[in-house]
């Protein structure tokens, strides 16, 4: 192992990076716009989403 392998970066990543979903398919909830067909997935399938504005209570996973 050297000192900038891959799996030490990975094990000292922060939980929340190593925890983040990497495609559509990790997503949890939000089916009625990410499901196969549904709007936001269809957008960024297509590589069409321009300027997108998520509106709702603090910690609720805008971001």
């Amino acid at each position: 192992m050297t000192p900038f392998s891959t799996e030490d970066v990975v094990e000292k990543a922060p939980l929340a990076w190593r925890l983040r979903p990497q495609n559509l398919e990790e997503f949890l909830g939000q089916r009625h716009l990410l499901s196969p067909g549904k709007p936001l997935r269809v957008m960024i399938e297509g590589d069409m989403v321009r300027s997108v504005i998520f509106y709702g209570p603090p910690g609720t996973g805008k971001t």
